[in-house]
């Protein structure tokens, strides 16, 4: 039987599956850290995935999720935040180098569009926008039924729109971005800001905190900690409303460890949606919903990609 390899590389861990061509359901995962002693990340990639290679079947193809802005049509990995040394890397050309099986690759948000298309809460939709709110904020876009990719792959960079002019500094070095006001680490740095400028709260004892403290105190009643989620709703339903505007999709799917905040955060995005839309005509039939396919997203996005092999 035919069967796809596919990883998801990310900053902290590299996750690996086999499926059999006929499957949505993995033959074998493994996982191991990204960065561990001395081998350099690109053996630790290439040694996981011969333990998974299957014995007895033919792989067809390979398929990697990326931490970084990648040109899937050349295969180049243009940088990856959190893996030192990954610039301009040709990772196609070096695993079909290695492997001798076709290869693609993909931006890590934008499979995860795809998987949840394909495999989770976006099926059934022609047209839909995934946007993960995490320690960053990205995502991918869907358009009659294809992944929206431009001119060298760098489409769908949800999180890097402009919501605040001259606001904070976001991490890709300009400022306001919605990633810089609304993702985990933006809406615990807001949190910090306003304990040290006297505002009340129950997380004025910690010194660190995280989006998930924050989340847990919301819970609990503390208006600051309801005050930053509303604050990241807000602006996330802002930026929604701009995507509506370009898009126009079926469904909006959220997904990352923020959105688990619930109604704190969901029920203010509505309310910035409704009064930021240029016409209710944009609401009509929308579905906004929360991901489906949770820790499995990356993979299952993956496989997605995989499969486009086939049809090649």
């Amino acid at each position: 039987m035919p069967s796809y390899i596919v990883a998801d590389i990310g900053g902290t861990q590299i996750r690996a599956a086999c499926f059999r061509a006929d499957s949505h359901t993995p033959e074998r995962v493994e996982r191991l850290a990204t960065q561990s002693g001395v081998m350099p990340v690109l053996d630790r990639l290439y040694n996981l995935i011969s333990v998974i290679w299957p014995q007895n079947d033919e792989v067809i193809g390979i398929a990697l999720a990326l931490p970084g802005p990648v040109d899937p049509f050349q295969g180049i990995l243009f940088g990856a935040p959190n893996i030192p040394g990954w610039a301009n890397l040709p990772l196609r050309r070096l695993m079909v180098e290695r492997f001798h099986v076709p290869v693609v690759v993909g931006n890590d948000a934008n499979l995860a569009a795809l998987g949840e298309w394909k495999f989770g809460a976006g099926r059934g939709h022609h047209h839909l926008i995934y946007i993960t709110v995490s320690t960053g904020i990205g995502g991918g876009v869907i358009i009659n039924d294809e992944l929206l990719l431009g001119s060298r792959g760098l489409a769908g960079e949800i999180g890097h729109i402009t919501v605040m002019p001259n606001g904070p500094l976001c991490g890709c070095g300009q400022r306001g971005h919605l990633e810089a006001i609304a993702s985990g680490p933006a809406i615990a740095r807001w949190t910090e800001e306003q304990i040290s400028q006297g505002a009340a709260s129950t997380l004025s004892t910690q010194k660190r905190l995280s989006a998930k403290d924050v989340s847990r105190a919301a819970q609990q009643g503390d208006p600051l900690a309801i005050s930053a989620l509303e604050r990241a709703g807000n602006y996330l339903g802002v930026a929604i409303a701009g995507y509506l505007h370009i898009f126009n999709p079926t469904a909006v799917i959220l997904g990352g460890g923020v959105t688990q905040s619930g109604d704190f955060l969901l029920l203010p995005l509505r309310k910035a949606l409704r009064e930021h839309i240029m016409s209710p005509t944009f609401l009509e039939n929308l579905t906004i919903t929360t991901a489906s396919l949770g820790d499995d997203v990356g993979l299952m996005g993956t496989l997605a990609l995989a499969q486009t092999l086939r049809k090649a």
